[in-house]
């Protein structure tokens, strides 16, 4: 009998595998960078490569119009515009724009300068990021980690399971102040409890949050204390310890109200004139980028020789010049990509820029309807889309806001999730304090404004709305 142990067997695999150029690589780098970022870039390349410099005028180019009439002129880049060009490009004008930007150390930095002595992953560093990056002004987190989870995936192609975001969390929260980053004033409160529990007893504290926190919502003290078969003096004492913890630890950070604004430079500028809407780039401090003349004349003179350290000077020489153009040519790239995706989001949203930022104006929009328009990937709309700000007439606003889910009509129209907002908070102000709606109550009143939405989702939507459920509404 023949001894098979040893015999190799060899299978033939055919994969396709997209790898990019170095060229590429560099745009889509660039591309992820806010003005901020692509200033400190662009000064950098400077300082790195003396082939590339500056070009020294007042010119100031002017922003796009957006009529919204058509998108002809929404022709996607082959990968043509990365590769290299044997023109020296010269990048094209910019728009200065000059934000004041405070000095006090924000809210977010504070965070993040915890989240760096901490040793992660580099997707575990980047959910921690987006994870404090959507707390709001509380300190609190709004969203689910499902929802962080997607939007990791989709805004920053980054997949990383729920446990991890769990665990990150949990890093999270063990920041200064106690209570940060916590999912509801529950665990906000636990939080704070964990943390003080170390130096003092605190159980009875953690019962009533844990398990008779209800009661302790309803201020039904009475009924509390022979739950926790203690005394009303007991009880009443702990009630008072817990309702001296902080309900809101972000609002104890120096400069909490301008976590979200006080960095914020807007990566566009729009303007609304008439019927027109008007969108440029903001380009901050970065200064339109050139091949250095100096370097052309030099590589010209070194080629002309013939012995060895000429040689290798024109090596060098032509090496930094195309590096030079590969730079110039990825921040052209940058610009058009950024333009043609916020001018095809205006032409989508014209009748919200026209109204002012009416938010009942939103069409529902996904990043594939921008990808349609533009050509590009969904990637890279998700690239342009994601950390990026406009700055309209009214406010400075993320262009994330202007991507969201749709609602159906009875009629069969669709309608933007922010107009169903609208119509929550319409419904819960002018309801009675005295017997609030439920959540089932209010799927009723939007089903007979036309709204079909599932009572779950209606829930979801009240608390995004930071409404609280209807036994803590009631006055």
């Amino acid at each position: 009998m023949s001894d098979n142990s040893n015999i190799q067997i060899q299978h033939q695999e055919q994969l396709l595998l997209q790898t990019l150029s170095p060229q590429q690589l560099l745009a889509v780098q660039l591309l992820e960078l806010t003005t901020l970022e692509i200033e400190d870039r662009v000064h950098g390349e400077i300082m790195d490569n003396p082939a590339l410099e500056p070009v020294e005028h007042d010119d100031v180019s002017t922003g796009d119009t957006v009529d919204g009439s058509g998108m002809d002129d929404f022709m996607s880049d082959s990968d043509d515009d990365y590769s290299g060009n044997e023109e020296i490009p010269v990048s094209s004008g910019y728009v200065p724009y000059d934000i004041p930007v405070g000095d006090v150390m924000s809210f977010g930095d504070t965070l993040m300068e915890q989240l760096g002595e901490l040793e992660l992953a580099p997707e575990e560093y980047a959910a921690g990021e987006y994870i404090i990056g959507s707390l709001d002004e509380d300190g609190l987190l709004r969203k689910t980690l499902s929802e962080i989870e997607d939007e990791l995936l989709v805004y920053n192609n980054i997949v990383i399971s729920e446990e991890s975001l769990l665990a990150v969390l949990g890093k999270i929260q063990r920041f200064e102040p106690a209570g940060i980053a916590a999912r509801n004033l529950q665990e906000c409160l636990l939080l704070q409890l964990e943390r003080s529990g170390k130096n003092r007893d605190v159980a009875l504290h953690k019962r009533i949050v844990t398990d008779y926190y209800d009661d302790f919502a309803g201020k039904r003290w009475e009924q509390l204390a022979d739950r926790l078969g203690v005394s009303e003096e007991v009880c009443r004492a702990t009630i008072a310890d817990i309702v001296r913890l902080n309900p809101r630890p972000g609002a104890s950070m120096s400069e909490s109200v301008g976590f979200s604004r006080q960095q914020i430079i807007p990566d566009f500028i729009l303007d609304v004139q008439e019927s027109n809407v008007y969108v440029s780039l903001n380009n901050g401090q970065v200064p339109e980028l050139k091949v250095s003349d100096e370097y052309i004349q030099l590589l010209e003179e070194q080629s002309k020789g013939g012995n060895r350290e000429q040689r290798e000077a024109a090596q060098f020489l032509r090496q930094k010049i195309e590096l030079a153009q590969g730079f110039i040519s990825a921040v052209q790239q940058r610009e058009r990509t950024m333009l043609a995706t916020m001018r095809a989001i205006v032409a989508k949203q014209k009748a919200y820029f026209l109204s002012g930022g009416d938010e009942a104006m939103l069409k529902p929009m996904i990043l594939e309807d921008i990808a349609t328009v533009t050509g590009y990937d969904i990637s890279t709309i998700s690239r342009v889309s994601n950390s990026k700000y406009v700055q309209t007439p009214w406010a400075i606003t993320p262009l994330k806001y202007f991507f969201s889910d749709g609602v159906t009509l009875d009629d069969g129209t669709e309608q933007s999730v922010y107009e169903l907002f609208g119509v929550i908070r319409e419904i819960v102000d002018s309801e009675n304090k005295k017997n609030p709606l439920t959540d089932m109550q209010l799927q009723e009143q939007l089903a007979e404004r036309g709204y079909k939405v599932a009572r779950r989702t209606v829930a979801k939507y009240r608390e995004q709305l930071h409404i609280p459920v209807a036994r803590l509404r009631k006055e």
